[in-house]
């Protein structure tokens, strides 16, 4: 099984790069390839930018990225209660691709977290009501509020009933994988 993992950050220090780290290492036995946003880094997309190139060669390796994957592991950071310009940027190149929908109906497990008590469900909800338009098939997703009260580094989630949502769902999603 092939597992692509990311965070939609570009952040040095992005805590959901911490989270989908944490996460995608709880699949033992599985080839999981995390990518980092910054090897991905393109100008903001627009149609003008698009009739000069085309569709970017970094937006067709992050689709190619997808392709070959089983399952999307993605933890996505909240900013102003939506997805980061880097993680949208990357969204927009890729849905310029013709014939494939953004991320070639694969099945994804969602994560959001961040420093306050929503732990980034904003941006989960506005991922999900976009998800069945985008070829995405998120079979359940995760919300870690107050990271820093609930996460730490080298045990992961600290937080009990926390930790036994997320041993829930990493089941839900591996029986998704291996019926």
């Amino acid at each position: 099984m092939k597992i692509l993992a990311f965070a939609g950050s570009i952040s040095s220090d992005s805590i959901n790069r911490k989270l989908v780290e944490y996460v995608s290492s709880r699949f033992d036995g599985h080839d999981v390839e995390l990518l980092d946003l910054n090897d991905y880094e393109m100008p903001f997309f627009s149609s003008d930018r698009e009739r000069e190139i085309g569709v970017h060669p970094l937006a067709q390796k992050f689709a190619d990225k997808i392709d070959a994957s089983d399952l999307i592991i993605m933890s996505l950071a909240e900013y102003n209660s939506a997805y980061t310009a880097a993680f949208k940027n990357v969204f927009d190149w890729v849905s310029r691709i013709k014939g494939r929908k953004h991320f070639g109906e694969k099945p994804i497990f969602l994560l959001s977290t961040a420093p306050g008590p929503g732990g980034g469900k904003n941006v989960s909800e506005v991922f999900m009501k976009r998800a069945p338009f985008s070829g995405a098939h998120v079979l359940t997703n995760f919300v870690l509020p107050k990271f820093k009260e609930t996460f730490e580094e080298g045990k992961g989630i600290i937080d009990e009933e926390k930790r036994a949502e997320l041993e829930e769902k990493i089941d839900l999603v591996i029986s998704h994988i291996n019926p």
